[in-house]
């Protein structure tokens, strides 16, 4: 009982959060960068180069790797597929090595990136908003972003959230779009008594979906947003936290 009625409180922030009106979305915290990331309509492209990106840096870094590439190159400047199409893999290993490196693994990040390009090219027709067009499952869009070279799963689901979530993008479901488990998420389901301290990744993923089957990760932004702002591991501001009246850990050392 006690854990329905914290997932309950969990489900109900996070459709307060998804049913916000869309907004400007700050993924690069850098406004031309994000202004970039946010035309779905004219450069679906950046969005999705973007996701693939991020990995094993910090998202700041990745998501700002497909504007910092448009800068370097003046044919680039306008961050068009049809311009994207002409580079070689040498362009853009180029392009994320100099002046500086764009992300810590240039040899393998510039082969992902080239390697998107060619997919949205040959699979998508140039055009990457097909990969969610049309009211796909989740499911569908989720296998899609899979399809790129080195995505995930947690990029993949990631990229889903984002676009039901941020963008309100349209899908006939929810059930593929599963919890993110990072640092924040894992210690909020351990702190809320929904699974053990030490608990894996794929634990915290099928008891977000045994919790909450028909969206999984309704729970996400909730968790991360507690995570982040209040049940931190030094100083935790237990009395802030719009769950302190159900979490069985108040007043128990993090």
């Amino acid at each position: 009982m006690g854990e329905n009625i914290i997932r309950d409180k969990l489900v109900q922030r996070g459709q307060e959060l998804f049913n916000t009106e869309k907004r400007f979305n700050e993924y690069a915290k850098d406004h031309d960068a994000d202004l970039l990331l946010n035309d779905l309509e004219l450069r679906p492209h950046a969005f999705v180069l973007a996701c693939v990106m991020d990995r094993q840096v910090k998202a700041e870094k990745a998501w700002i790797i497909p504007y910092s590439i448009s800068q370097r190159d003046p044919k680039l400047a306008g961050f068009s597929m049809e311009a994207l199409q002409q580079l070689s893999l040498q362009d853009v290993n180029r392009l994320m090595s100099h002046p500086e490196p764009l992300h810590r693994f240039v040899e393998k990040m510039s082969q992902a990136f080239y390697s998107a390009i060619q997919r949205i090219n040959g699979s998508y027709a140039g055009d990457a908003s097909r990969i969610w067009t049309g009211n796909p499952s989740s499911a569908e869009v989720v296998y899609r972003f899979l399809e790129f070279d080195g995505v995930g799963p947690k990029i993949a689901t990631m990229a889903a959230s984002i676009l039901a979530r941020e963008f309100k993008i349209p899908f006939s479901d929810h059930y593929s779009i599963d919890i993110s488990a990072d640092r924040h998420i894992r210690h909020v389901f351990s702190r809320l008594g929904l699974c053990s301290s030490d608990a894996t990744i794929e634990q915290i993923i099928y008891k977000a979906r045994a919790l909450h089957a028909s969206y999984p990760g309704m729970m996400d932004l909730p968790c991360w947003e507690i995570g982040r702002n209040w049940c931190k591991s030094e100083t935790p501001n237990c009395g802030a936290c719009y769950m302190n009246d159900l979490c069985p850990k108040i007043g128990v050392p993090q």
